[in-house]
């Protein structure tokens, strides 16, 4: 019934297997990858016409983890997999990003790429098999994709780079590095580590690319022995009357607005600039299409700002190729936050905060590898005034869930420990301009509303964005690229770190033909405009402060025995409860036994650990402590140790003989100090304060 073709493809040690023609076979193109007990199905299809309004490529790519990859059921209210989670969100954008420079120029037909986890094993992680899953789908379509691209993920264990380690293996890597790209050249990379050196990253670069080659070349055989037909006939071409008439019309004025220093003004006159060429070329009785004019205004636009910066090495704000931005930093500005910073570079700039918080303000996540919490996150806020526009206000999109995760991400190789810092730390980066590079903007912002938190970072890192111009072997490199630079040119290059090492990088490319010494060069010369910025933000904020704000909360840890949580959560959580009421202070324990308090009060902090200590310690025999008397019989006293009572019985208040208990000299309520004599199988504590008395006479 199904006619079915397999490959395997080699990856280290481990083999990818593609098949299809069993599964969705109504798709332009579907491939079921497995890697050990993994599964993902990926399918591409395309609309049969373009709309002719249309002049960009309507790519939609989406990644979904079923819960029953793993024998599990979502344990929301909802059961039904509905709006994506952060992760599947990131995995969509590592799909989507070296795929979309892959499809031939002039193709404008809407393509939808789909990608399921159909089952996990919990070692051979999703995201990377699922670009190549893709990757094979579009491959193998009639979709006129130029060429296969490949996906690894590449971890540094013990010194030694490791292909698509397992998530185990990851816990111990200094390096998590995905790659994408062709056989021949490197498209996509996303990479966090441990301060690692350029060198390094560049080996490990070179490492992934190797494997990627492999694959690419598999599936490009594959293509040609199973492969439909692409349809080149489709696509959609500029004419030659419509270039000429458009570089007649605009060339000059275009010249002379893309050196306007302004992006306001630049943009305006630009705006300006097209709307009379539009009423010039499509007045009454003009045959040309509006589509193909805009189009041709943007590639002249991009060919006349690639010019200026090859031939003139001059860029369109007047800067030179290595120089950076005026930066402006003010600290504490938000009196009543734990931590602020605004920082501003160029038109670029960030309201960063820093909140501190106990246990139960970290970011709760479930996925496929079950419930967990998150205690440091970084959200980003991208409102349409940042860019002087109005657009929708609503759930944060794609992009901004991606700049957030590789802010976070950068700085999280700078966080204390728990031991030393056990807050839950949630950062914001509010956007209020941008021309270029916010997200990293948001790491500078980012570290230094920490420092001004009073978290002790380990050091300070920096981030900024490199861009590319590339003409055959001509190329050019920029530093602290505006917006329109990266929209115009060949790559956008983000790194994170300080002088001495790396904590993250990005890079995305349009075009192939990026080698190693390119980019070796790239991080060169990012390394120099991270010392300037650093340099920038140590002027201001040399170090953390000592002392946090007078608004955050103090947490202080305790360690029990692990035997007894449960003593101190109660039948149904209702000791814990009590103590929260009582004293009004947030607590938490693991399972280690860590008892972590927050609050904002020192009387209630004090409380609150007198409790838990009271109800944890243990009355040792031998040992002598204070304890209020709570209750008095003709027999002796009743005294409160740690939450336990022990009787006092009247022949060990005194040495002296007493007649009877009112011959004592305490009442009820009163705090004596009495030694443990013994306690019995029963648990039952037997006092002498006489015993104590003999202590003293002693000394």
């Amino acid at each position: 019934m199904f006619k079915t073709d397999t490959i395997s493809i080699p990856v280290g040690d481990k083999t990818l297997v593609l098949e299809t023609g069993k599964i969705a076979r109504q798709a332009n193109g579907a491939v079921m990858l497995s890697c050990g007990e993994t599964m993902i199905l990926a399918t591409a299809c395309a609309s049969p016409n373009a709309s002719p309004d249309i002049d960009f490529l309507p790519l939609r790519v989406d990644y979904q983890e079923k819960y029953s990859s793993v024998g599990r059921t979502a344990s929301g209210f909802l059961k039904r997999e509905g709006r994506p989670s952060e992760r599947e969100i990131l995995a969509s954008r590592l799909i989507d990003r070296p795929i979309r420079p892959m499809f031939e120029d002039g193709y404008y037909h809407e393509v939808q790429v789909l990608s399921y986890v159909l089952s996990y094993d919990g070692k051979n992680t999703s995201d990377v098999l699922a670009i190549c899953a893709s990757s094979a789908a579009l491959t193998i379509s009639d979709i006129p994709l130029i060429k296969p691209i490949g996906a690894v993920r590449v971890g540094m264990i013990d010194g030694r780079f490791v292909l698509n380690p397992s998530k185990e293996e990851m816990k111990t890597s200094k390096l998590d590095l995905i790659l994408a790209g062709t056989e021949d050249a490197v498209l996509m990379i996303e990479g966090f580590c441990d301060f690692l050196t350029e060198e390094q990253v560049l080996d490990a670069i070179e490492t992934g690319h190797k494997a990627i080659a492999i694959i690419c070349r598999h599936l490009a055989d594959w293509a040609e022995k199973i492969g439909k037909p692409k349809k080149q006939g489709v696509l959609r071409k500029i004419p030659t009357e419509v270039n000429n008439a458009v570089h007649a019309a605009v060339n000059t004025l275009l010249e002379s607005a893309l050196r306007i220093k302004s992006k306001q003004e630049r943009e305006k006159t630009i705006a300006e600039i097209k709307e009379t060429m539009l009423k010039t070329l499509l007045c009454e009785g003009a045959t040309l299409s509006k589509v193909d004019i805009l189009l041709s205004f943007k590639n002249l636009q991009s060919s006349l700002m690639r010019k200026m910066v090859l031939e003139e090495k001059r860029r369109i704000d007047g800067r030179d190729l290595k120089e950076i931005r005026p930066i402006a930093i003010e600290q504490a500005i938000l009196p009543r936050t734990h931590g602020s910073s605004l920082f501003t570079r160029g038109e670029t700039q960030s309201i960063a905060v820093a909140t501190l918080g106990g246990e139960n303000t970290a970011q709760r996540f479930e996925d496929l590898h079950g419930e967990g919490n998150q205690k440091f996150y970084l959200q980003y806020f991208f409102p349409p005034f940042s860019v002087g526009e109005v657009g929708r206000m609503g759930a944060p999109g794609r992009r901004e869930i991606g700049h957030g995760k590789l802010a976070e991400r950068a700085l999280t190789a700078i966080l204390p420990s728990a031991e030393d810092f056990p807050y839950v730390i949630r950062l914001e980066s509010n956007i209020t301009e941008s021309n270029g590079s916010s997200s990293m903007a948001s790491v500078c912002g980012g570290c230094l509303a920490l420092m001004d938190a009073g978290v002790p970072i380990k050091r300070p890192v920096a981030g900024i964005a490199m861009g590319l111009v590339l003409e055959g072997t001509q190329y050019v490199i920029l530093s602290d690229i505006l917006g329109a630079e990266d929209a115009l040119g060949d790559m956008d290059f983000k790194i994170t770190g300080d002088n001495n090492g790396i904590t993250a990088f990005q890079m995305d490319i349009k075009v192939e033909g990026i080698t190693i010494d390119i980019m070796r060069a790239a991080l060169a010369q990012a390394k120099e405009g991270l010392f300037h910025i650093l340099h920038k933000m140590l002027a201001v904020c040399p170090k953390p402060k000592a002392e946090m704000s007078m608004y955050a909360p103090r947490i202080e840890t305790m360690q029990i025995k692990p035997s007894k949580i449960g003593t101190v959560i109660g039948p149904g959580g209702k000791q814990i409860r009590a103590i929260i009421e009582e004293t009004g202070v947030e607590i938490n324990i693991n399972d280690d036994g860590i008892v972590s308090i927050a609050s904002s009060n020192p009387e209630a902090m004090a409380r609150a650990k007198e409790i838990v200590f009271n109800l944890t310690a243990e009355v040792e025999i031998g040992k002598t402590y204070k304890g209020p008397i709570v209750s008095i019989m003709p027999f002796g006293y009743f005294v409160e140790i740690y939450g336990k009572e022990g009787l006092c019985h009247i022949s060990e208040i005194s040495h002296n003989r007493l007649a009877t208990i009112h011959d004592a000299p305490f009442k009820e309520g009163d705090v004596i100090e009495v030694k443990v004599l013994d306690i019995d199988d029963r648990g039952k504590i037997r006092l002498s304060h006489k015993a104590t008395l003999e202590q003293v006479a002693r000394r």
